[in-house]
């Protein structure tokens, strides 16, 4: 991982926080190692389409990473080392 900037850290969590959907993936985040969006969206009684969206915001920002890129459906996700930074920072600051 590069070294974020103390300025960008922030900036990611308050990119995290404006958007219910991506904070509640990341608080949910926190207890799994490997997740679906479909269990997410089990866990949180969200649809699956507004966490599969959230999953595609934060890998779009490099937070999570996608394991099974060449699957349509049931792709599996971890965070990245920039997704556990910014985990920690919202667990310190905001959650």
């Amino acid at each position: 991982m590069k070294n974020i900037s103390e300025n960008s850290m922030d900036e990611l969590v308050k990119w995290v926080i404006s958007v219910d959907r991506r904070l509640v993936l990341m608080e949910t985040m926190k207890g799994h190692t490997v997740v679906k969006a479909s269990d997410i969206a089990h866990e949180t009684s969200r649809s699956t389409q507004n966490i599969s969206r959230a999953f595609k915001e934060l890998a779009d920002k490099d937070l999570i990473e996608c394991l099974t890129p060449e699957k349509t459906t049931w792709k599996k996700y971890v965070l990245t080392g920039k997704g556990k930074a910014v985990l920690k920072k919202l667990d310190e600051k905001y959650l």
